[in-house]
């Protein structure tokens, strides 16, 4: 008998960007206590991206997931993993963006997204004043 892993999916989110910090409060309460995903501040100072083999800066350009086994997934891949995870109802809604075709473009879209997620933030209730210390600001 196959014993299920136990160590939770770490997903790797902004702290001092809004936009970051109401994403997780949805997947805590998706997760519902059951620690299945950690959520890891690089806005913290004490955040080690080297421990990971990555920069500060990768991590801030696109989200990042570290899976059970140590593996490290990005992009709306870290989306699909956590919310799959979390809920079949939830994975079957993001499941789209993985499909072969349609891959290719939400990937694309996330990634010019990622990048300006701190102004499309602002435009939607987020405070650039929140992210003066330059920790959320992407490239």
């Amino acid at each position: 008998m196959m014993m299920a892993n136990t160590q939770p999916i770490r997903l790797f989110i902004d702290g001092a960007c809004p936009m970051c910090r109401r994403e997780g409060a949805m997947i805590r309460r998706l997760d519902k206590g059951r620690g299945l995903v950690a959520l890891v501040d690089i806005a913290d100072p004490e955040f080690d991206a080297g421990q990971f083999g990555r920069t500060r800066e990768a991590f801030m350009g696109a989200i990042h997931a570290a899976m059970p086994d140590g593996r490290i997934v990005t992009g709306l891949e870290a989306f699909r993993r956590v919310y799959r995870a979390l809920s079949p109802a939830w994975g079957a809604l993001w499941a789209p963006t993985g499909w072969p075709v349609l891959r290719v473009l939400f990937d694309a879209l996330y990634r010019v997204f990622a990048r300006h997620r701190v102004r499309i933030g602002s435009l939607f209730g987020g405070h650039r004043e929140a992210c003066a210390s330059g920790t959320c600001r992407v490239g």
